[in-house]
């Protein structure tokens, strides 16, 4: 074991508070992330070059409605994704805190589903083709993701496994052993490195006029690289999916991988017909 090791920087999760109301980096980060998401997708359907017939078939406005939408989306299908897929026993315990969000304890895949569901109701009742609002939608999530693992590094929280690199973090509630800062690598390539990924299909290969790239691209994408990273993570405590060296974050990402395939595989498919 290594005897060089980063201290943890100890950054209170506590960004400020106004009287008795505490405001933590953790709530900051997922509003800094719809908000910076929203922006950008108003940039990409403000862009006529992207879209097939130089028009975007969203509004501007339809936009700033689907906002709350996918806000509801992503806090409601993250809470209750980590409740039942990662922790159903302790919250069976323990009910109250299912809607102490404040804490911590969101799953990526359930937010993940949550918007899917918003975004398909939505594109039904504005009329606006399911797959041209998830590729925006998928295409600006990286920014949200990247700033997400950032508050989990804050936190403490879904730290990696013990190391031996020069860059292992001691973490406060993750014992005397360096740490690989996997929060950070997932902010890395399921942030910085999916976004520069699927901006290059939108705007240099023009993905957006064939609906159901960007999607796939962002599926398959983050599926490659949770699975790569949970090499890195420690696994979530007896989870009944950890199986041998399989962990449950693994284990969840390949269905993202397989619908990803298969998103793009149809839309290359219509492009092709379309000729």
């Amino acid at each position: 074991m290594s005897l060089i090791a980063i201290p943890f920087p100890m950054i209170d999760p506590i960004a400020f508070e106004i009287g008795p109301v505490s405001v933590r980096w953790y709530g900051l980060a997922y509003m800094a992330g719809l908000l910076l998401g929203w922006y950008y997708i108003r940039l990409l359907i403000q862009n006529d070059r992207l879209w097939r017939g130089s028009k975007a078939p969203v509004t501007a406005d339809q936009i700033d409605d689907l906002l709350l939408w996918v806000t509801l989306g992503v806090v409601v299908g993250g809470r209750l994704g980590f409740v039942f897929l990662y922790q159903p026993g302790y919250f069976l315990a323990n009910p109250a805190k299912i809607l102490a969000v404040w804490q911590g304890g969101m799953s990526f895949h359930g937010a993940l589903l949550g918007v899917c569901f918003a975004c398909y109701l939505f594109a039904r009742r504005h009329r606006i083709p399911f797959f041209s609002l998830s590729d925006v939608l998928c295409a600006a999530a990286p920014i949200g993701i990247c700033l997400g693992r950032i508050a989990n590094f804050i936190n403490s929280e879904h730290f990696g496994r013990p190391t031996s690199v020069s860059w292992g973090v001691i973490f406060p509630n993750g014992g005397p052993l360096p740490r690989h800062p996997s929060q950070l690598y997932e902010a890395a390539l399921e942030g910085i490195l999916l976004f520069i990924v699927l901006r290059f299909l939108s705007h240099n290969r023009l993905a957006l006029k064939n609906p159901g790239l960007v999607t796939g691209a962002f599926f398959i994408g983050y599926g490659c690289a949770r699975i790569l990273v949970e090499f890195f993570r420690l696994p979530e405590a007896s989870h009944i999916f950890n199986l041998g060296p399989v962990t449950v974050g693994q284990i969840y990402s390949i269905p993202m991988i397989v619908a990803g395939a298969i998103f793009w595989i149809i839309a290359r498919r219509r492009k092709t017909a379309a000729g």
